[in-house]
């Protein structure tokens, strides 16, 4: 009888891991994992290991789906974000009813899809995989994955007869379920671009409409989320959330909505703690770190005391700093600490400030050179402006809020910030301009949210119990987040 095959897929060669978490290595080399790890606990489990890259032909299309689909085991490593591993789990999830081990260091952050999947993990704190540390990983990875490979597909799990001829009742539902999910699309496309007096409403009878809906709150809770944030409020986001599947509460994007949602009414402590969980479970990004910043400024604004007011000071500098480090090309939490650098003021903060005007300054610049749709570049451009004294891009940037409306440059969730830097600027001359400019955007301020918005004398709720939620939000930063 042939010896069985374990066909391997991972990534080669040396690659950046992109965490700046202390207990996160730099950089993984693959080839050594492989070498001292996958390699022989695959060989010692009676297979012929076999990796991706091992000769040219693996990397044809054809040959490489042959080997996914013909291997007895196919072993993923899930360490890293690489779309190639991603797609190549997908073949064999479809491919085969059993045989595939997905497997991961522990501090690996996969996609949430492939995160809900069985794993086995192993420590990996040294990317260079050094003996000691690659013994204690094929420890890990003999005890687990043998157990694994007996596991289900989840294709083969999810449609009951795959791959034969389905059901025609299964055609039927998943037609209904299209269905639902192209008039949701609609409805929330109509909300959006409806006169903004109308949008409100419109979006709580999208709520009412399908927010009970299974196919709804499975496929497309994010985008219902995201609906009520911008048009409704924070409330009505922590109300939808709450009655989320479990499967779906837990996921992090639903997650750090729910966090920013209850620092908005008025619960930034408890804010903190449910993101500090968050980052825990899930690490470390550049929003997530953003957002926890952002709550400990809250808490720095309203603290009674000066020893209070410091020591929220320095915890929204240190998470602010750590989601700059964590991803350059961010510029949100780098865009909120040069206020925060200056109203501490300690040795060197000043120059600190600079420096993250800089970094911010250019990250907005590469987002906008490459089309970026993200609205709250323009916003923070607008508060560097502020932060840098530069009076003529702010008066330039102002008329343009004046053209373009308030709401659309984020003004409510900005103007704060602009009245903190102004307030403390030493030059009496540019104070007192940029405080001309910071006068001009209030009044636009008002001038664009004075009044309640009223339906529209045509439009007709539909008849479901939803209690209105409260005041109107602002949006958060792109995917969830604002200062």
């Amino acid at each position: 009888m042939p010896q069985p095959v374990a066909f391997m897929v991972m990534p080669f060669n040396l690659k950046p891991t992109g965490r700046g978490e202390s207990t996160v290595p730099s950089e993984i080399d693959f080839d050594l994992l492989w070498f001292r790890v996958y390699r022989p606990v695959l060989a010692e489990l009676g297979y012929r290991p076999v990796r991706a890259d091992a000769d040219v032909g693996a990397l044809i299309i054809t040959e490489m789906i042959q080997r996914l689909v013909l291997g007895d085991l196919v072993v993923a490593d899930l360490s890293l974000p690489n779309a190639n591993v991603y797609y190549e789990v997908g073949v064999r999830h479809a491919a085969s009813r059993v045989g595939c081990v997905l497997a991961a260091a522990d501090w690996a952050q996969p996609v949430f899809d492939l995160a809900q999947l069985r794993q086995v993990r192993f420590p990996l704190p040294d990317g260079t995989v050094p003996p000691a540390v690659a013994e204690v990983a094929r420890g890990y990875l003999a005890e687990g994955l043998r157990p694994l490979a007996a596991g289900v597909s989840p294709v083969f799990a999810a449609v009951p007869g795959y791959p034969e001829p389905r059901d025609p009742e299964q055609f039927a539902a998943f037609a209904d379920l299209a269905d639902d999910l192209m008039a949701f699309d609609a409805d929330v496309r109509a909300a959006y671009l409806a006169p903004r007096r109308e949008q409100r409403f419109r979006a709580e009878a999208v709520l009412a409409r399908h927010g009970h809906k299974h196919a709804v709150r499975q496929a497309d809770a994010l985008l219902l989320l995201r609906l009520l944030r911008d048009l409704v409020g924070w409330q009505a986001v922590l109300d939808y959330a709450a009655g989320l599947p479990p499967e779906v509460a837990q996921h992090p994007l639903v997650l750090e909505q729910r966090c920013l949602a209850l620092a908005k009414i008025g619960d930034p402590a408890f804010a903190v703690a449910q993101l500090e969980a968050l980052l825990r479970r899930y690490g470390e990004t550049s929003e997530r770190l953003g957002l926890l910043g952002g709550r400990y400024k809250q808490l720095y604004r309203v603290a009674a005391s000066a020893a209070e007011r410091r020591r929220y000071l320095d915890l929204a500098v240190d998470a602010y700093e750590r989601g700059m480090r964590a991803d350059l090309n961010d510029y949100y939490p780098t865009s909120n600490l040069p206020l925060l650098y200056r109203a501490r003021g300690a040795d060197g903060d000043e120059a600190r400030a600079a420096d993250a005007e800089v970094v911010a300054l250019a990250a907005c610049r590469r987002a906008l050179e490459r089309g970026t749709a993200d609205e709250w570049v323009r916003p923070t451009m607008l508060a560097l402006a502020f932060h840098r004294g530069d009076l003529a891009e702010a008066q330039r940037l102002a008329d343009a809020v004046a053209v373009e409306g308030a709401a659309a440059w984020r003004l409510g969730t900005t103007v704060q910030d602009l009245r903190d830097v102004v307030a403390g600027l030493d030059d009496g001359e540019v104070a007192r301009g940029l405080g001309v400019v910071l006068g001009r955007l209030e009044g636009l301020l008002v001038d664009d949210g004075a009044g309640e918005a009223a339906p529209p004398a045509d439009f007709v709720a539909p008849r479901v119990g939803v209690e209105p939620p409260g005041v109107l939000g602002t949006p958060p930063h792109p995917g969830g987040a604002t200062s």
